[in-house]
Order: structure tokens, then sequence, then C-alpha cells
């Protein structure tokens, strides 16, 4: 298989998903599978997934804005790249039940109920919005559905990662890159749904 297949489709999902695996693994192995392995999968999780979730909601619109080979590859693996985003939230939700169980008090220290909320809110939309990514389920669920479904899951995620990263904002600076990051993504859709209704106005 060569290196370009490799970076496109099912193969592009399978190559990202076994490098976080292998990550994750290394983290764990790392600290001989003690709790500092599994807070160390959390915060790279984090991050992996604020990367992954980023290409893949501002796939349209760099493509809108500045169309070239590597925005279209972006927008044409679009599919792909959320699902990428999935494994590695769902990593993420593993090594957080992992450090429940290993270490309760702590995990209560950092935990608060209202994050465990909405937590629960964003992972119900990511399943359901990678279950409906594929062909047959999008079918299923009807295209008026499955639009309103990734619109309203997209943007709670998109607040969500605001909201986690600009309460730690306090902690360290750098947590408001991520902020600063999703507020771009937001100008840039928006000003590719602009560019492209100006594209179908008549002149």
């Amino acid at each position: 298989m060569t290196k370009t297949r490799l970076l496109e489709g099912w193969s592009l999902l399978g190559l990202v998903s076994l490098l976080l695996l292998a990550i994750s693994g290394l983290c764990l192995a790392s600290f001989a599978y003690e709790v500092a392995g599994v807070r160390m999968v959390i915060r790279i999780t984090a991050r992996t997934s604020l990367l992954l979730f980023a290409v893949a909601f501002g796939a349209q619109a760099m493509l809108t804005l500045w169309p070239s080979a590597l925005t279209r590859w972006q927008r044409r693996n679009r599919r792909q790249l959320g699902l990428a985003f999935a494994v590695s939230h769902m990593i993420h939700a593993a090594a957080i039940l992992a450090f429940a169980r290993m270490d309760p008090q702590g995990f209560h220290e950092h935990a608060m109920p209202g994050t465990l909320v909405s937590g629960g809110i964003a992972y119900a939309f990511i399943v359901a919005m990678a279950a409906t990514s594929f062909d047959r389920t999008a079918a299923w669920v009807g295209p008026a559905a499955w639009r309103m479904l990734h619109w309203l899951g997209g943007y709670y995620l998109w607040m969500s990662f605001i909201v986690t990263n600009g309460k730690r904002i306090g902690q360290s600076p750098l947590y408001a890159l991520p902020v600063v990051l999703m507020l771009v993504l937001l100008g840039l859709r928006i000003a590719a749904r602009r560019r492209t209704r100006l594209r179908s106005t008549p002149a």
C-alpha cells in the first residue's frame, strides 16, 4: 500500500487510531501502568482530540477560503478525521474511568458535577455522530435529521472545548490557545459562509 493510500479514507482512520493507541500504551508503560501514566494519557488525548476536531470542524471552511491540494484532502477525509476524533476521545474517556477507579480521591478532587453532566452530553453527541458517519446509518436517519444532529453536535463540542479550556486559563495561560483556536474556526466558518453566499448571488 502506498503512502498516499495510507493517508486517505479508512486507511487514514486506521493509521491514526493505531498511533493513538500506541502513544497511549507507551505513556502507560513509561509509568509502569500507574495513575501517573493514566493521567498522562488523559492530557495527551485531550490535545489530540482538540487537534482532530479542529481539522474536521474547519474542513469545509478551509476549502472554501483557500482551495488547494491540502484543503481538498482535508475536506475529502473529513468523515475519517471526525471518526479519528471520536476514537481519541473514547481513549480519553477510558483513561478518565481508569483514573476514577485507581485513585477515587484524586478523581473527585478534579471532577465537578457540572463537568460530568456536560461531558456526558458531549459523549452522547460523539457516539451519535460517529454512529451516523457511515453511508447506511446516515441514510437510515435521513438527510434532515443527519444535518441537524451533526450541526448541533459540532457546535456543542465546539463550545465544550471553549468552556473546558477557558476555565483553566487561571492555572496556565496556555489554556487560552485552544480557546483562540476555536474562535478562529468560528470566524473561518462565518467568512466561508459569506463567500459562498456572495458567489451564489447574481451580479
